[in-house]
Formats: C-alpha cells, sequence, structure tokens
C-alpha cells in the first residue's frame, strides 16, 4: 500500500503499537522513560555520525524510538503509577475527602452522576478521577463543573460485571482513567465556597447559559433536545425512544458532537470564507479564520473530549486543504493521531475515537474512488450519488467496530444520511445564528419554526427508517479476531478494486477464507460448549444450562434475567433457548449441585452433593447442614441477604471450606474449579 511510505503514517503506526504493548503489558514509568532516552541518545549519536536521516539503521532505530515513546506515554496516562493517586492513601476507613466536578454524566433512575478529581485525602494532597454517584433528593440542585465539595467517607473500587458477557463498565472508566467511586446523599456533603475555576468550568457555564435561552423559545421538547446535541454536545435531555431511533437508524453517531460534525462545519467556512481568499495573504488568514471558528465551537460544546479531538484533527486537515495536496491529507491525519495519542494516548481505547479517524480516514480513501466509479451528468443525481458515497465510504471505515461494540447493523443507513447530512449542513450553519439570537432574545419567531420543522423533519425519517425493523439486524455475534478479519478483507477489497491485479485478488479472496475460517471455528467451538451457570441476580435465582447451540434457563422469575440471557445467547451464538421452573438438584459432568431456598429441605440422607446453592435466605443452622452432607463448595447468589452471607462467609472460613458469593466473585461455572473465576 503506497501510504505506508509516508513518514508520518508509519510513526503513527509503531505510535500505536507502543501504546498498546505499554496498555496491555502495564509497564512502570522507569523502563520505557529509560529505553526512550537511550534510543533517542543513539540517534542522535548516529546523526553526528552520517550526518543524515535516510539510512536503514537510523530509520528502524527512529521507529523504535517512536514505538517506546508510546509505551512510555501510556505509563504516564496510568494513574496508577503516580504516588499521589487515592488508590495509594485509600482504606475500608471513612475519611475527609476534597473532590472537584470535571464531568457531569448523564444521570440514571436512581443517581445524579459525576466525575469528580480528588483533591486530597485527610491532609494528604492526592490526584486521581473518580465516579461520584449521589441519590436524587430534589431538596438540592445539581453540581456543576468546578464546584468542589468536602465528604466523609470511603472510595470504593468499581464492581466488575458478575454474568458473564455483560458490558464491563470497570474497563470502560478504567480507559477514562477512573479507578474508584463514591456513592452518597445529598446530606453527606458540603460544597466549598469560592472554588477555583478552570477554562472547562467557564465554557460549561457558557453552555449552561445557551441552553437557558434556548429553553425560553418555542422549540419542541425532543427539538431542543438534539438541537443541545448538535450544537452543544449535551446529550441529557435525549429521551431513551428517541436515542433507540437513532441508533436502529444507523444515525446514533450525529448525537455526539464529533468528526462528522466538525467537518460539515469546516467544510462550512471554507465556503463562507472563500471570498477572504482574494485579499493579500488571504490563504495564509482564511485558514487562521478557520482554526479559530472551530476553536471556538469547541470551546461552546464545552470542550469535551469528544469535541476537543475531533476538531483538533479538523484543524490538522485544514491545514491540509490550504496545501492542496491530495497524500498531504494523509499525512496531517497521520499526524494529527499522532499528536493527539502522544498527549492523551488512553482515547485509543475508546469508541467514539476510533470511530472518528475509522471513518475519516476511509472517507478521504474510498470516496474519490466511488466517485470515479460512477459521475452522473444530472446535478441532482450526482449530488444524491455524493453523499450515497460518503455515506458508503464512512460505513465500510467504522461498521467492524460498530459491529464489534453494538453488535447490530441498520442496512437503511443510506436513507438515513441522504436526509441527514444534508439537515445537519444547515442545523449547524444556523444553529449558531439560532444561539446568538437567543441570547440576545431577539430570535424571531418564523426563524424558531423553521428551525423546528427541520430539526422534526429529520427526527421523522430518522423515526421511519427505525421502524423498518426487518432491515435492522441486530444480536451479531462478533469479537475481537472478526474486528481485524474484518478490516484486512476491507482493505484487501478496496486495494483490488482500486487498481485490479492477480495478487491482490488473492489477497482478497484469502481473507474472505480466513474470515469464514474463523467463524467455523468459533460455530465449531459453540457445538461442543456444555456450561452450567449459577446467575448473580439481586433478590432472584436462576441456573443457566448450555449444550451446543441450545441454552435453558430455570428460575421462577424469568423477565429478571431478560437481559443476562439475551447478552450470553448473543456472544455464545444461541440457536435454541427455554425457560423451566427451578429444580432442587442439578447433574453437570459427575458432579452435583443441591439448590437450598427458603424453605430449608435437607436432602435425603443417603444422596450426597458437591456444591450447594442457598438461596432466599434459608433459615439454617450451615454447622450442621455441612456436617452432614460434607459438601465441597458452598454457594450463595444474589437473592440472599447480606447479613446471612456474611455469617456463612465465617462458617466456611472457618471450616476452610470454599465459600463462593456471586455478589462478589460473579456467577459461578460448574465447568471451572472454584479456584479458577468466571471470565
Amino acid at each position: 500500500m503506497q501510504l505506508l511510505k509516508f513518514v508520518p503514517i508509519k510513526l503513527t503506526l509503531f505510535l500505536v503499537a507502543g501504546i498498546l504493548t505499554g496498555y496491555f503489558l502495564n509497564f512502570s514509568i522507569l523502563f520505557p522513560f529509560i529505553s526512550v532516552l537511550l534510543l533517542l541518545v543513539t540517534l542522535g549519536f548516529l546523526f553526528q555520525i552520517q550526518k543524515r536521516t535516510s539510512s536503514a539503521l537510523f530509520g528502524a532505530i527512529a521507529l523504535l524510538s517512536t514505538f517506546c515513546i508510546g509505551m512510555f506515554a501510556i505509563s504516564l496516562a496510568n494513574p496508577k503509577n503516580y504516588k499521589t493517586h487515592y488508590s495509594n492513601f485509600n482504606s475500608n476507613e471513612a475519611q475527609p475527602i476534597h473532590l472537584k466536578v470535571v464531568d457531569v454524566l448523564k444521570a440514571n433512575s436512581f443517581s445524579d452522576r459525576y466525575i469528580a478529581e480528588t483533591q486530597a485525602i485527610g491532609e494528604q494532597a492526592t490526584t486521581g478521577q473518580l465516579l461520584l454517584s449521589i441519590a436524587k433528593d430534589s431538596t438540592t440542585a445539581d453540581l456543576q463543573i468546578d464546584e468542589e465539595i468536602l465528604v466523609y467517607n470511603s472510595i470504593e473500587a468499581v464492581s466488575s460485571p458478575l454474568n458473564l458477557h455483560q458490558f464491563n463498565y470497570k474497563k470502560y472508566l478504567k480507559d477514562l482513567g477512573v479507578l474508584g467511586q463514591l456513592q452518597i446523599k445529598r446530606a453527606d456533603y458540603i460544597k466549598k465556597r469560592n472554588s477555583t475555576k478552570t477554562i472547562y468550568g467557564r465554557a460549561a457555564h457558557i453552555r449552561e447559559s445557551i441552553i437557558k435561552s434556548l429553553k425560553t423559545e418555542n422549540f419542541g421538547a425532543e427539538e431542543l433536545a438534539i438541537m443541545q446535541a448538535l450544537l452543544l454536545g449535551q446529550r441529557n435531555d435525549i429521551s431513551k425512544d428517541t436515542y433507540s431511533a437513532y441508533k436502529d437508524a444507523g444515525a446514533v453517531h450525529i448525537l455526539a458532537v464529533s468528526g462528522l460534525h466538525v467537518g460539515i462545519l469546516l467544510l462550512i467556512l471554507q465556503f463562507l470564507l472563500q471570498p477572504v481568499t482574494s485579499l493579500a495573504y488571504g490563504q495564509n488568514i482564511k485558514l487562521v479564520l478557520v482554526v479559530l471558528f472551530l476553536w471556538a465551537f469547541a470551546f461552546i460544546a464545552g470542550l469535551s473530549a469528544s469535541v476537543v479531538r475531533a476538531v483538533t484533527m479538523f484543524s490538522f486537515l485544514a491545514y491540509a486543504l490550504y496545501l492542496n495536496r491530495p497524500s498531504n491529507k494523509f499525512n496531517i491525519l497521520a499526524l494529527s493521531l499522532f499528536f493527539i495519542l502522544l498527549i492523551k494516548p488512553m482515547y485509543l481505547f475508546q469508541v467514539g475515537f476510533q470511530m472518528s479517524y475509522a471513518a475519516v480516514f476511509a472517507i478521504l480513501w474510498i470516496y474519490p474512488m466511488l466517485q470515479r466509479f460512477w459521475f452522473p451528468k444530472l446535478f441532482l443525481i450526482r449530488k444524491i450519488w455524493q453523499l450515497m458515497s460518503v455515506s458508503i465510504a464512512a460505513q465500510l471505515g467504522v461498521v467492524p467496530i460498530s459491529l464489534f461494540y453494538f453488535h447490530q447493523f441498520p442496512s437503511l443507513f443510506f436513507i438515513s444520511n441522504i436526509v441527514i447530512v444534508p439537515c445537519l449542513g444547515i442545523i449547524l450553519s444556523g444553529g449558531l445564528l439560532v444561539i446568538i439570537l437567543s441570547v440576545g432574545q431577539i430570535l424571531p419567531d418564523f426563524v424558531t419554526y423553521l428551525y423546528n420543522e427541520i430539526i422534526q423533519t429529520m427526527n421523522t425519517v430518522v423515526y421511519w427508517v427505525a421502524q423498518q425493523e426487518s432491515f435492522v439486524f441486530k444480536a451479531i455475534a462478533f469479537d475481537g479476531a472478526q474486528l481485524v478479519l474484518s478490516y484486512i478483507l476491507i482493505f484487501s477489497l478496496v486495494i483490488y478494486l482500486n487498481k485490479p491485479a492477480f495478487k491482490k485478488l488473492m489477497f482478497f479472496l484469502g481473507s474472505i477464507i480466513a474470515l469464514q475460517t474463523w467463524s467455523f471455528i468459533q460455530v465449531y467451538t459453540t457445538h461442543k460448549k456444555e456450561q452450567l451457570i449459577v446467575l448473580h441476580q439481586t433478590k432472584y435465582t436462576g441456573i443457566l444450562a448450555q449444550k451446543g447451540t441450545a441454552l435453558k434457563l430455570w428460575t421462577h422469575h424469568p423477565k429478571n434475567f431478560e437481559a443476562t440471557v439475551d447478552a450470553y445467547s448473543m456472544n455464545e451464538r444461541i440457536a435454541n433457548f427455554s425457560v423451566d421452573s427451578l429444580q432442587n438438584n442439578y447433574q453437570f459432568k459427575g458432579r452435583s449441585l443441591y439448590i437450598l431456598d427458603s424453605l430449608a429441605i435437607f436432602p435425603p440422607k443417603e444422596t450426597s452433593y458437591d456444591i450447594v446453592v442457598l438461596t432466599q435466605s434459608p433459615n439454617i443452622n450451615l454447622d450442621r447442614f455441612i456436617e452432614a452432607l460434607k459438601p465441597t463448595l458452598i454457594i450463595a447468589d444474589g437473592s440472599n441477604y447480606k447479613t446471612f452471607v456474611q455469617r456463612w462467609q465465617r462458617t466456611c472460613k472457618k471450616r476452610k471450606l470454599p465459600f463462593h458469593y456471586t455478589g462478589e466473585k460473579g456467577a459461578y461455572d460448574m465447568s471451572l474449579s472454584e479456584k479458577e473465576p468466571l471470565k
């Protein structure tokens, strides 16, 4: 591939490789730092001897240096590598904690949620971000960015998923640099007066002022929520139904200010500022104005991570347009990726970041090719084809990522995008005018009406596309290997179509065979698989059994296990599912399991069981029960009172009998040993 000949692209790939290596091997700061230092000294020494940078040895050491810089960057981004991180001072005992709010998250049914930076624990100055959950209470106002509070509590670790194939919220927060959490009530904290202000707090304050102004206008509730998302990066007011509709229509990406929005804004600015080029140094002035306007938009949108990285990327692309050389677009895109990851390496593991760069790269690479295949003479058809080409190129870039994270594919994405992209252009171009007029309290009613109708039209199309359920393919099992193989397949296809050759055709066909082979291996593995799992669910008991592609759930409350079963069925490629009432005993591969519920009915004396599951808080003397039955393992599921579980745990510890509480260790898989955790 010709693109790999460019130096910025090579350096960026090696930086990414270094970040991935450092992330999975979890180095301390010292080893990567020494490696980078030695390699840079070696580079300097070579340059002094050779007086050139074109030698193979110099190039190899430069790439290795970039690789080590990636490892060093990710080690610097790891909060645990700092002695001042709160995890090094935290204990199970409650203590005074000084926090500063740095982000406001979407609230759930029970609590308002924030990301807060620790300032101090007790008398010790600390660093590190945590998840702050405050139980909802109508008597107290919500916290804002930059507000500081004092709370007397203890920081807890974020819980791992307790059932197989559940969303790993702990890993998601870890990739954001958040390792702990605080769950408090309104009465547990006091606000600190005269909190120090940051640029993020000022941006959030301006955004909130704009939202208050917009709420005084005659916009519909759903339309206003969409406006806040598209113009200000504030998605908290979008209803669950609207979000689901955009997701099913393949348009959920527009609800977060990202590359698409900033890219459209860049094109609008390029067009509006074209007259400036007629002035002396007009091209330079135009570039400066474009970048300034892009960052002004980022400031208004609250300087969120997604907005900042999108504006950074398109600031570099604005420079590429200024140079007006096609190959430079890829170089500049690679440079933007390089510098963003150098400063914020953890962005690499965020879905929005991955999709933004994949979509932009695909558009720059595939869109011109699609235009060469067909260039209609009629203006209307040509514009429709251009929109479809952009949509197809972007979808080819992001569909493997979308399948990997979201497990669905909306096949009518091109219909929604043909309407959405023009609407989005109008919304963004007119949005700043609407904001200015609204803040100045001079927004005419007819402008409000027209703007509201445009958003309503876009919503109507999205809802219609989302309702075509037969064209929305959901619950698609897609793992990491398929993600990589799918990208190899797409790359080989595009390379072949761009300039057909026999070797390229063989590579494309080989990638198809590789993807099919892996899919066959997955199907074969599923058919051979047998599992019996004691699930975790608060207040309820469930046993899940898999035999090949057949799955059976034993429970008295099947509705409470729907989400768990759906996730399991999708990832394990289950074809048949059934439900039955809970039984008292089960046999699995020579091991026996007995369910002891609130009735506390002992099994017959002549029978013995390896594993006993305590459910629904049976009031028993566990010592006597163990003496009679002699089990090798005691399991307590989520249906038991915690006080009972603690008592049973002490009893088992005294008897040196393994004890598994699903509320702490997660669901129990009988195909594993009691010492092996469920993954």
